[in-house]
Formats: structure tokens, sequence, C-alpha cells
């Protein structure tokens, strides 16, 4: 489980209680996703390659170095991984955002696809996949299949909220890819909802239910 990675940061374990309270509201909870996105991107982002650049202070020239955000891509799945995608973007402006739809079917728990949008992947491309909750690994699974298939090689993975079977799927079927969660809970419920978990996040963030 060493590309696993549970970024336990005191205000991220703060932000998180507030956004498991039921009584928490899509405005706050859209809030704090937001925040909590920014500061686990923070540490995901960490092995991105940079370049060297001659940089002009007020005192004199020096050498700088700056990362290629044009090679960052961000793939948030639908619904509910759009509410990560504005907590990256304040990091990573200038990377390319693309789409992949994806619903877990209710009786079989795999995932089904209903969207793919996607700018193209250079070999040098870094991938990062985001979902709030990763519950049963399949979707996220499906997910790095898809993205591999359209060429992406450096692939990361991001979630609010992870369950111990999800990241076992995902670590078994996938060993090379970094997990960065905020939190490891307790394990999955009899319906695939995660415990102690915050409920559907979508839901949450969009008030559909």
């Amino acid at each position: 489980m060493e590309k696993v990675h549970v970024v336990d940061h005191p205000l991220i374990k703060h932000k998180i209680s507030i956004m498991r309270n039921e009584d928490t509201g899509p405005k706050e909870f859209r809030e704090l996703l937001t925040e909590i996105t920014s500061l686990l991107t923070y540490e995901a982002t960490r092995k991105l390659p940079t370049y060297k650049t001659e940089v002009k202070t007020p005192i004199q020239l020096t050498e700088g170095e700056m990362v290629d955000d044009k090679k960052v891509t961000i793939v948030p799945i639908l619904r509910a991984g759009l509410g990560m995608l504005d907590g990256i973007l304040s990091l990573v402006p200038n990377a390319s955002v693309g789409f992949l739809g994806i619903f877990r079917d209710p009786d079989s728990l795999n995932a089904v696809e209903y969207y793919v949008k996607f700018p193209e992947f250079t070999e040098n491309h870094h991938v990062y996949i985001v979902d709030p909750m990763l519950a049963t690994g399949h979707s996220m699974n499906y997910a790095i299949e898809v993205v591999e298939k359209h060429g992406a090689k450096n692939i990361t993975v991001m979630s609010l909220i992870s369950a111990p079977e999800g990241i076992k799927v995902v670590n078994e079927a996938h060993p090379e890819i970094d997990i960065y969660t905020a939190s490891l809970d307790e394990k999955l419920n009899d319906k695939a909802y995660i415990i102690p978990g915050l409920g559907d996040a979508g839901d949450r963030l969009y008030r559909t239910k």
C-alpha cells in the first residue's frame, strides 16, 4: 500500500468533520470540497516535473523552476467529481479538463459509462482522475482503463474519502498508480456506501435527494 497516501493534515480533518455533518448544506459542502481538494492537490502534484527558466528579480537575473501545467489534465468522474475541479484549477489553472460520465449499476455495482470527452494525451502528460468517494473501486478502475486506452501513462487518483475495499481493488489492478485521499474510512456497508462516510457526495453537492 506504499502507493496510497492519506493526507491527514489538521485542516483537512477539521473540514471533513464539517462535511460529514448531515446538517451541512450544499453551499458550504461545495466550498469545503473545493478547499480540501486544493490541500490534496498540493501533495498530489509533488512529483510533477519542472523546467529551468531565467527570472529577472529587482536585484539581478537568476534561475527559477516552472511547472508545465499545460501538460496536466484533470478528469473528474461525473457528476460528483465536478465538485473537485475548481480546487485543482486554483493551483494549476492552465490544466486541461477531460470528462468521464460513469454511474454505478445499483444491482451489479459495476460501472456503466455514458459520456467521454478527453483532450489529447501526450506521452509525458500527467492525468489526475478525481472522484470524492472511492467506494468499491470499480468505477475508478473503469476510469483508469478508459484514460489509459486514450493514451495516458502518468495517472494519479484523488479522492476525498476512501474505503479500504476500494483502495484494495484499485491497488491490486493498478499497483503503479498513486492514490491520494483525505480520509481512509472504516468499511463499506451492504449497499456499498462508505462507513462512516458522508452520504452520497453528488446528492449533497447538488441537493438532488
